[in-house]
């Protein structure tokens, strides 16, 4: 089952890869046209509008997912009471559907519905707060809603880290005198590589596959303004026909978590070879 699955996922890869060198429209065709879609991709002011808007994206909601999951991990980590309640609510949005989380959000943040119109109601009537429906801080909407989605099962990933540590490099630490954050950054994090880096992957492909999110909660706009690769590529495909120039964008998807990979493969392996030299 195992072959059959990477087999499947390996040939789809190939596909999209194959296709995107063609002019495919609504149907893929084979009739070979080099980098010409690429070319096409890359002069298009709504891919570039994109591309910009994932790398904001990304870079503050993995920058908080990763530093708020492990805030969460060390609170979880002090043998709470109720830690299993805890533990549950916590991870309680990532179990939602990104669909769901999107909508949730969108009521909260919507003027009339959310948290503007309930502030007036209390007697706030100029208080003005709506994220959404302003170009210049959509972006702003979604990373929060983001955030509130990915930061649990972070923070589950980095609690087994830290339940991983052994109790007596706390214990050397305290002897030490050294400051219980700078055991942390220090000591703990490097000796969690691991775990942080199983982190950073999953939350690199979430944010590069993003899409349910942005549908529910903007449909893309105000205008293209909170428009993501993964949005353009459905819209290229199913709503403008443009089979091959959607297959070339996705290909250009696929390389940043190619890059990661690869850059994790190799951290590792210069670690096993220094281990063998040791």
């Amino acid at each position: 089952m195992i072959l059959v699955a990477v087999g499947v996922f390996v040939i789809g890869i190939g596909f999209s890869v194959l296709w995107s060198f063609t002019s495919s429209k609504l149907f893929p065709a084979y009739d070979f046209v080099g980098l010409a879609q690429y070319q096409r991709l890359w002069k298009d002011d709504r891919w570039l509008i994109s591309v910009n808007n994932i790398w904001f994206f990304g870079l503050m909601s993995i920058a908080c997912n990763m530093a708020f999951g492990y805030v969460l991990a060390v609170f979880m980590d002090q043998r709470i009471r109720q830690e299993d309640l805890f533990r549950s609510i916590f991870l309680y949005p990532f179990a939602m559907s990104l669909i769901v989380t999107g909508l949730v959000w969108q009521w909260a943040l919507d003027p009339n519905l959310g948290l503007q119109s309930a502030l007036r109601n209390f007697g706030w009537s100029s208080f003005t707060f709506a994220p959404l429906v302003n170009a210049e801080t959509a972006l702003y909407g979604l990373v929060v809603a983001g955030i509130w989605q990915g930061s649990g099962v972070t923070m589950a990933i980095m609690l087994a880290g830290l339940r991983g540590i052994d109790s007596e490099i706390w214990k050397a630490a305290r002897v030490d005198g050294i400051p219980t954050w700078k055991t942390h950054l220090f000591i703990v994090a490097p000796m969690m590589r691991g775990t942080l880096a199983t982190a950073f992957v999953l939350q690199c492909v979430s944010v590069v596959r993003v899409y349910d999110l942005i549908i529910a909660m903007t449909g893309g706009g105000p205008g293209i303004a909170t428009t993501m690769p993964a949005v353009y590529v459905i819209q290229l495909i199913t709503v403008r026909q443009n089979v091959g120039q959607g297959m070339a964008a996705a290909t250009m998807m696929l390389l940043p978590i190619l890059v990661v990979l690869a850059v994790g493969g190799l951290f590792r392996w210069r670690s096993r070879m220094r281990q063998e030299q040791i």
